[in-house]
């Protein structure tokens, strides 16, 4: 796969998380995704200005602010393992492996 439609996958599978807190997909993307929501959620804990505007050019400026002002808030404690990976099986049509990424609350 090449780099742009990879990134804009993640990137909106990024922006599901953020906004559902909770979403189905299948492990690979899962397991792919959880570092980048990791860091992104690291970042926001910090706010700086630059993290700021970190976030805003990947997640936009309401899922930004979401992320900084209610999520990153609950994880002020907690050193990092924001994210849980659920294997939930093999969908039927194609057996693609399943799973729930979701944050820990």
């Amino acid at each position: 796969m090449k780099a742009d439609p990879r990134r804009a996958l993640l990137h909106s599978l990024l922006r599901a998380l953020m906004d559902k807190e909770k979403i189905e997909t299948t492990q690979a993307k899962a397991k792919e995704m959880r570092s980048f929501a990791e860091k992104l959620i690291t970042r926001a804990k910090g706010g700086s200005l630059a993290d700021r505007r970190h976030i805003a050019k990947t997640l936009g400026d309401t899922l930004g602010k979401k992320l900084i002002e209610k999520i990153a808030p609950t994880f002020k404690d907690r050193k990092g393992g924001y994210t849980r990976v659920i294997k939930l099986g093999s969908r039927q049509s194609d057996s693609a492996k399943i799973a729930i990424i979701e944050l820990v609350k």
